[in-house]
Parts: C-alpha cells; structure tokens; sequence
C-alpha cells in the first residue's frame, strides 16, 4: 500500500504525493501560550507527531512546523490580570508546554516560530492584499479582509460564505467592519496593548494571518500538510485558505487534517467549560506520562475519544505488556536452533503494523498488528520454542515500531547503585534459601517501581510504568 490521507477540504481519502519528492511539508496549529495546555489540546498536537513519527519511518523526509501563538486577546487579558508583560507570559507557558511535550515524548518539532517574530512578513502579507483589492482599512488603522472579494470561502467548512461569522474571537462590533463577516487582518492600536509601528500603520496581528505567515516562512507558499484540531476549521482555518491564497495567487495546503475532540462528562475539553486536565496535574498525581501518551494516541485522530476514570488503568495495561515483552526477550536464553517460522511471523506483524498506517493512521488497526504479535512472542517465549537471536530479532522489531508509537521503556533505562544492590542481595538470598528475605526485597524494590521475576532464565526486572515514564 501507500500512504493514504483524508483531506478535510475536498473529503477525500488520496495517496499522500509530496509537492518537493520524498520531503514532507507540515505545519500544526500549536498552543496559545496563555495558560497551560490541556490534554484536549495534547491529542491534536500527539496525533501530528504520530504523523510524523510514521512518515520518517516510512522514509520520507519531514520538515515539522508548530507555532506557538504569543500574541493574543487572551495573552493581552492575562498579562494585564497578572501585572505582567505580555512576554513574560508567553514566556512562561511556552516552557511550560514544551516541558509537557517532551513528558509527553513529544518529537520536538524541526521549527518552533513565533507570532512576535514573524511581524514583517505578517505585514507583507496585509500590504499585499491591501494592493489588491482583498483588504481594506478601518478608520482605527485596522486592516479587514474583505470576504467578498472572495467566493471561494466557506470551502472548508462547506458553510454558506453569506452567512454570519460564528465562533470569532473577536465580537463584531468591536472594529469598524464594512460587512460583518470581514476578519482583521491587523488590529489598530489600543491603549495599553502591544503595538507596532509598520508601513500598515500602528497595531498588532490578527490571529489568522499568524499561522499563514509563519508557514509560508519555513515551508512556502505551498506546502503539504496542515493539522490541528477540529475546532480550527472555521474560521481559523478557512480564514488562512483565504488570505493565503488571496495574497500569492497559488494554493495554499495540499492535505487538511483534523482532529477530533477528546470529550470528558460527555462534553468536549475545553477551558470555557471547566471540564479539563492538565498534563503536569495528571503526572504529579502519579500517573505514568507513557500511558497518557497511549490513551491519547491510540483512537483514530478522527474519532471522537472519551477520556474517563478508566481510559488510563487501560492505557497503563498495554504499555506493561509491551514492556513484560521486552524485559522477557531480553533475559531470555536458550541454545536451541533458530524457529524457522519466526521471521514470517515478525514480517507478518509489520505488515501490519503498516497497512494500518498506510490507511489514514489508522492506529486501532496497527495496534491491533502489534498486540497479536505480542501475544504469539509471550506463547512461544513460554514454549522455549525461540533461540537466543530469535529474542534478539523480536526485540529489534518491537523496538522499531515503537519508534512510531513511542510507548515502550527505554531501551538501556540503567539502575541507581542502591536498586542495583538490592537486586544482587535478592539474587543471593534466593541462592541461599532465604525466601522471606527474597520476597522483602522483592516488594522493596516494587515499592521503589522496579517489579522483579523469578524465571527459568534467572531473575527479571524492570520499571514499572509509574516509575519508568
């Protein structure tokens, strides 16, 4: 198979072509760095980096785009309710997320722009449309894209372009518009707020030409892949096609891919609601940041997926089998001749693995590759029916998926002299007899995350998923 992706604008599911041979362009909606993000927010941001994690390994070449939006209404607000500048702010929760995102075992994204750094070709951008005929200025100094110079509009949200602008994040009154679904390109200075002084006068950015102006930036005015949330269709994403196209003339996204909302108590996550968990609450609390990767990777990105008390024991669940797999093969000795059926089984379980992800990363299906092939490598381990270099390939297969998955322990995860010691004093006391001692320390070091088994191969441990991240 190829790959094969659902674009939102014309849905359809087509073979992923990239526009430059083997290189593939993608920009991702990231945060705006005005408070924590939430896990609602982490599964669109996971669900690209699953994207991308899969392209590399399928070997193409991927240049991975996630802005972090740092000025804003909201940053504006907070920063004022804090005392505060609107850069320390967004200083603050732009670390913040990425600590989240590297918990998260988020691949960092190749370039990581900001709203702030990209004025000038934010302002080339209005300047162009300005000239023609697609924008207009308000008696504020504000600029307004003018949809009727338009008719393409509303494509992407299959919306009707005569009518009224829902969900904006500016109300409609506030500027001086000429029809009230024109959206600000550039906002005339006010007092208190952020301002720069450009050739299009003193003000600061609209929110949706941010994105089209840091994409074009580092991957052109045409480029492959944009993601985000669901919720970004419209208008953010209809008002990107928009000005993109207006202002170069040459089509703006090849692919549109959407995420689907992560919904708690039946609702979808979000800050308005109250209905939210933070990423830094959750790990505090204990839980494993591998499991909350697995619970908020492992539905289709476009399926709506409901996170409860029990998606993360369940989460937790899988990623212990993975890791027992791999702690197994790795302990596991037995000088016999190599299974001759081993590498049809482990071809299989790639095969897969990859026609799921072929199929619009279709995760339940790759998963379900890979868990079938857990379960056959745990009979046979028990059957003694593998050689040593069988546990040696199965361990190399494992771990190349995983690369995709990003789930398993680390490979080489090392040990404190202290936990190394008390592994060694259990491993004499069982040669001893010694079994209080031996079932003490055993329950010693599961208290401190390391579970330990008696096998025919000696003793086997490894990090549970509490302790191991």
């Amino acid at each position: 198979m190829t790959i094969r992706l659902q674009d939102t604008l014309s849905g359809e599911t087509r073979p992923l072509e990239p526009i430059e041979p083997g290189h593939v362009r993608i920009y991702s909606c990231g945060p705006t760095v005005y408070g924590p993000a939430h896990i609602g927010n982490f599964r669109s941001f996971l669900f690209a980096d699953l994207l991308v994690r899969y392209l590399r390994y399928r070997g193409l070449r991927v240049t991975w785009v996630m802005n972090l939006t740092d000025i804003d209404d909201k940053i504006i607000r907070g920063a004022a309710a804090q005392g505060i500048s609107t850069t320390e702010l967004a200083d603050r929760y732009a670390e913040r997320f990425l600590a989240d995102a590297a918990s998260l075992g988020m691949t960092r994204p190749d370039v990581l722009p900001r709203a702030t750094e990209h004025i000038p070709e934010i302002v080339d951008l209005v300047s162009t449309m300005l000239a023609r005929g697609h924008a207009y200025t308000t008696d504020d100094g504000s600029v307004f894209f003018r949809i009727a110079s338009w008719p393409a509009y509303g494509r992407l949200a299959r919306l009707d372009p005569e009518a009224m602008r829902v969900g904006e994040r500016v109300e409609s009154d506030e500027y001086g518009k000429d029809d009230v679904r024109d959206f600000a390109l550039w906002k005339g200075t006010k007092p208190g707020e952020p301002s720069w002084d450009t050739a299009i006068g003193s003000g600061r950015p609209g929110w949706h030409i941010e994105c089209s102006a840091m994409s074009m930036k580092h991957l052109g005015h045409s480029f492959d892949i944009h993601t985000g949330g669901v919720d970004l269709v419209f208008p953010h994403h209809e008002d990107e096609i928009a000005q993109s196209e207006a202002a170069t003339g040459e089509p703006f996204v090849r692919t549109w891919m959407h995420c689907a909302h992560l919904r708690m108590g039946g609702e979808k996550m979000a800050k308005s609601i109250g209905n939210i968990a933070k990423v830094t609450d959750l790990l505090d609390a204990g839980i494993s940041p591998r499991a909350l990767r697995y619970a908020l990777t492992t539905v289709h990105y476009r399926a709506p997926l409901n996170y409860s008390d029990d998606s993360l024991p369940a989460a937790a669940a899988a990623v212990e089998r993975m890791d027992a797999l791999l702690a197994a093969l790795a302990a596991y000795s037995e000088d016999r001749a190599d299974d001759p059926t081993l590498g049809e089984l482990l071809d299989g379980v790639r095969a897969g693995f990859i026609e799921g992800l072929d199929d619009d990363l279709n995760i339940s299906a790759a998963l379900g590759a890979l868990f079938e092939g857990v379960r056959e490598l745990n009979r046979r381990l028990d059957a003694r029916a593998l050689s040593t270099a069988d546990a040696a390939r199965a361990t190399a297969l494992v771990r190349e998926l995983d690369a995709v998955l990003g789930i398993a322990a680390p490979q080489d995860p090392g040990l404190s002299p202290e936990l190394a010691a008390l592994l060694e004093a259990r491993v004499t006391a069982r040669a001893n007899r010694q079994w209080a001692e031996s079932d003490r320390l055993r329950d010693e070091l599961a208290a401190r995350g390391i579970a330990v088994e008696d096998t025919r191969d000696g003793q086997r441990w490894r990090r549970t998923v509490a302790a191991s991240g």
